[in-house]
């Protein structure tokens, strides 16, 4: 079996090398044209983001036909693909996706994992779909493990400003902070049904900072935990970040990463949060 994922899983390139992961591009339009997420650096783009202010340009999913020639591809070393992508609550990717899947049969037989999640937490998901495809799972056994997993990981974050996430339409339950409380730091979280909701507010981004690992500790307690700090172009914070996860969780790896540019599209480079999960659900998968 062969994995299939997109670029919102923050997937490095050395893991889609080692693990044999087929990666699917999102697409970044510009007023001048698109560009592939892949194909732009991340400080050429929040450079650009920036010099755009205060329009923001927009984001596009692949196209059917283009998963369809994805899987033919991938279909040549093993007919059967799993195609894990970014919560259908955020984009309509995985539509795709299964548009694609259903062009791409006989040649190609895939079945489809939504995430319900995006960032470290598709990307947690995605290493353990590689890593039990490796060690030749069953499809039913990968799809327990990964339902395991999407529920006992945790996607939270905060954001210097709401601009971005306003300007783009992806603000969803975090509306109500809109307008007169754009100005407030929130904490948000990929809630269960992979959309965005809202754990609290601060004024200060060092107070939302802090209030993000205060969530993590509620959440887990001692547990151990595999912990990915993700930022946009904010690693000052970042850094503060890591300091308050290792003060108050039990972390047991912790690695610091930034998120895509199509991502951060609807973030703005001031983003900063962490994905979660604990060791003892992974564990089994080395």
């Amino acid at each position: 079996m062969k994995i299939v994922t997109d670029c919102a899983a923050d997937m490095t390139e050395e893991e889609l090398k080692e693990l044999g992961i087929t990666q699917a591009p999102l697409y970044i339009q510009f007023p001048e044209g698109e560009i592939s997420s892949t194909d732009i650096t991340t400080n050429t783009f929040y450079d650009r983001l920036e010099a755009m202010r205060p329009a923001i340009p927009t984001t596009a999913m692949p196209s059917s036909g283009l998963f369809a020639e994805l899987y033919r591809k991938v279909a040549r070393l093993d007919k059967n693909i799993l195609s894990l992508h970014i919560s259908s609550g955020l984009s309509g990717t995985i539509n795709a996706a299964r548009a694609g899947g259903e062009e791409a049969r006989p040649e190609a037989n895939v079945d489809f994992w939504d995430t319900l999640t995006l960032s470290g937490g598709e990307r947690f998901q995605v290493i353990a779909a590689a890593l039990a495809a490796k060690a030749g799972w069953r499809l039913r056994a990968i799809q327990e493990k990964l339902s395991a997993i999407r529920s006992r990981t945790e996607v939270v974050y905060t954001l210097d400003t709401l601009e971005y996430l306003a300007r783009g339409g992806r603000i969803g339950r975090v509306k109500a902070l809109a307008g007169a409380l754009l100005h407030l730091k929130p904490v948000i979280r990929v809630d269960t049904d992979g959309k965005y909701s809202t754990v609290t507010t601060a004024r200060t981004i060092g107070k939302s900072v802090t209030a993000t690992a205060e969530h993590l500790q509620n959440m887990y307690a001692n547990a151990p935990l595999w912990v990915t700090v993700l930022h946009g172009r904010f690693a000052e914070k970042a850094e503060t970040l890591t300091e308050e996860l290792k003060e108050k969780l039990n972390v047991a790896k912790l690695e610091v990463m930034q998120i895509s540019p199509v991502l951060g599209v609807h973030t703005g480079p001031g983003i900063v949060g962490a994905a979660a999960v604990p060791v003892e659900v992974m564990q089994d998968l080395w």
